[in-house]
């Protein structure tokens, strides 16, 4: 009787492993989205701390937002020879065609030191999550593809690090 029982049970395993499912976990169309975000260009500063701002002193790349998203991501890189923190951007955001859609100032909470890139993310400006990133994938709901453009506006230099 005990050996019927393990009989069965064995086969009982045996058929639930093989009938089980294959998940797959990789994705064969990732692809590399490290296109450099373009820059709002410079105009005249009437400000005299912000004209002595070297508007390279930071580079973003890599900027990532599906329209599902809440949250933007992109890389930056700090290429000052200082350590910097709290990065102050003005975003641009416009359709396709060129109209804006959206201009802000955002303030990435992020510590680098020089030569460092760190991948960072802030609240997006599509609350309404109607856009999508240009370069990223296309959502299978309907949305409208943007770009994004940036000036760097100011950031802090950490003293007694």
């Amino acid at each position: 009787m005990k050996i019927k029982i393990a009989i069965l049970i064995t086969v009982t395993v045996v058929v639930a492993f093989l009938s089980m499912a294959r998940t797959r976990t990789t994705q064969n169309q990732l692809k590399n989205n490290s296109l450099l975000v373009e820059q709002i260009p410079d105009v005249a500063v009437p400000d005299s701390l912000l004209r002595d701002l070297e508007p390279n002193a930071v580079t973003l790349k890599g900027y990532s937002k599906k329209a599902s998203d809440s949250r933007e991501s992109f890389f930056v890189t700090n290429n000052t020879n200082h350590r910097i923190s709290h990065i102050r951007l003005l975003m641009r955001y416009s359709l396709m065609n060129g109209e804006m859609l959206h201009e802000r100032t955002a303030t990435v909470e992020v510590d680098l030191k020089p030569g460092e890139t760190r991948l960072v993310a802030i609240k997006t400006f599509d609350v309404q999550r109607l856009f999508y990133y240009y370069a990223g994938p296309k959502p299978r709901k309907s949305a409208t593809p943007f770009k994004v453009a940036f000036r760097l506006v100011g950031y802090d230099i950490p003293v007694g690090c």
